[in-house]
């Protein structure tokens, strides 16, 4: 297939080729309707043809499509149409400038910095809880399919081996041995049934390259490398990096586990965990510093109704700030994965310059980013010396469910009183 650049496939107008691989080629285009830059990628013609794997590749190309479509989450590179015209088979996706791969950190000269490392590991599994809950396994997790963007974000693209559990698309998906076998959990080696903890397992093994600039699982030959993944334990991280704490190892372990029943029940849990290791200020805390917290937040109405218990739970499942007044607490656009309860003080809501609101001791801010699991949409900063609970969304999941429940129905209630407030202002104004 000759370039496609400086014409038009459907709509689209290709400008340049900014990538191939052995399967196809990825150009940026411009979509005219949307007025927006795509990426496009072009499945090469002679492996559609091939007599023996062509329909193998043609089914992986629109399973790629069919089910990426349908997950719409900040950390997954977004699927927004797919065609054939003249036996050109085409993906549109979402173009991320600058945007490189996850393998150019998995080399010992190149490795991220310890946080940075740990945050990238835990949006992916943000990312794949997401997708699992909406019946997508990815199938085929490594670092050559995690892309990481310009400003640091984690994209998590190339769907096309994934199984879907609860969409129409058994047309196009290629059951069997299939993905790369270095990422390959022992349950996919052997061909058993495939869940996400597959996923999470193989998320383990680019958390180790990441953390260590090697692999867990190396061999001379495929045989030798499905018997370490089957049967062998890989060397200790900390005897690789003397800056990983015994706490990333036991995850790291847990995630790396040969039995599923063994291994994190589901990606959040693992996300969960991963939360108390980036945020270095959620170490255990003395009970005395505990016991002050407890008498500091019990009279807060956010938590009426909770039990003595349920407050415990959710000072333990969060970290306590301190912020000056002018201080940045949220930015708009940042992604969430928590919230905050105000102890003390006064924040300010702003939305691109626009004061929103002044919310007070007692209130909570930041929670609808957090349970979209999305960007955030306003900046908040302290208008004076402020005192915050930070609740990790990971975290609380965690929780006992009356806790859990407890949690959401206060979260609601101030939601509800926020909504009629504003409300009462709007008629307030026109009645003026």
């Amino acid at each position: 297939m000759e370039g496609l650049e400086n014409q038009t496939l459907g709509k689209y107008v290709v400008l340049e080729q900014i990538g191939r691989g052995n399967m196809g080629s990825v150009y940026l285009a411009h979509d005219p309707i949307a007025n927006r830059e795509v990426a496009i990628k072009v499945a090469h013609p002679e492996f559609l043809q091939h007599a023996e794997d062509g329909e193998r590749y043609r089914k992986l190309f629109f399973n790629e499509a069919k089910v990426a479509r349908v997950l719409k989450h900040p950390n997954i590179v977004t699927v927004y149409d797919a065609d054939i015209i003249d036996d050109i088979c085409y993906l549109v996706m979402e173009y991320i400038p600058g945007k490189y791969t996850l393998q150019a950190h998995c080399k010992p000269d190149n490795l991220l910095p310890l946080k940075e490392a740990i945050r990238a590991i835990h949006s992916c599994a943000i990312a794949l809880d997401y997708a699992h809950r909406n019946g997508v396994v990815h199938r085929d997790i490594k670092p050559r399919n995690i892309l990481l963007t310009e400003s640091r974000d984690i994209k998590i693209g190339d769907f096309g081996a994934a199984i879907a559990t609860r969409l129409d698309v058994t047309n196009t998906q290629f059951l069997g041995y299939i993905g790369s076998p270095l990422y390959m959990s022992p349950e996919q080696v052997r061909e058993e049934m495939i869940t996400n903890q597959t996923d999470i397992f193989s998320l383990g093994v680019i958390m180790y390259e990441l953390l260590t600039g090697k692999h867990p699982f190396v061999g001379d030959s495929l045989a030798a490398i499905v018997q370490h993944i089957v049967h062998e334990q890989p060397p200790s991280v900390r005897e690789l990096r003397s800056d990983v704490s015994p706490l990333i190892e036991r995850i790291l372990r847990r995630a790396l586990r040969k039995s599923r029943n063994d291994r994190y029940k589901t990606a959040m849990d693992l996300a969960g965990d991963l939360s108390l290791v980036s945020d270095t200020s959620n170490r255990p805390r003395p009970a005395a510093t505990e016991q002050i917290e407890f008498q500091r937040v019990k009279g807060l109405r956010f938590f009426a109704g909770f039990s003595t218990s349920e407050i415990w739970e959710v000072i333990h499942a969060s970290t306590w700030h301190e912020f000056a007044p002018g201080s940045s607490i949220l930015v708009e656009g940042d992604t969430a994965a928590d919230f905050f309860i105000i102890v003390c003080g006064d924040v300010v809501v702003r939305r691109e310059e626009i004061h929103i609101a002044t919310l007070r001791t007692g209130d909570c801010f930041g929670e609808m980013g957090a349970l979209g699991r999305g960007k955030r949409s306003a900046n908040v900063s302290a208008h004076t010396p402020v005192s915050a609970m930070r609740v990790n969304i990971a975290v609380l999941d965690r929780t006992s469910p009356p806790c859990q429940h407890r949690f959401y129905q206060a979260m609601v209630a101030i939601l509800i009183d926020r909504l009629s407030a504003t409300t009462l202002q709007l008629v307030s104004k026109n009645s003026v």
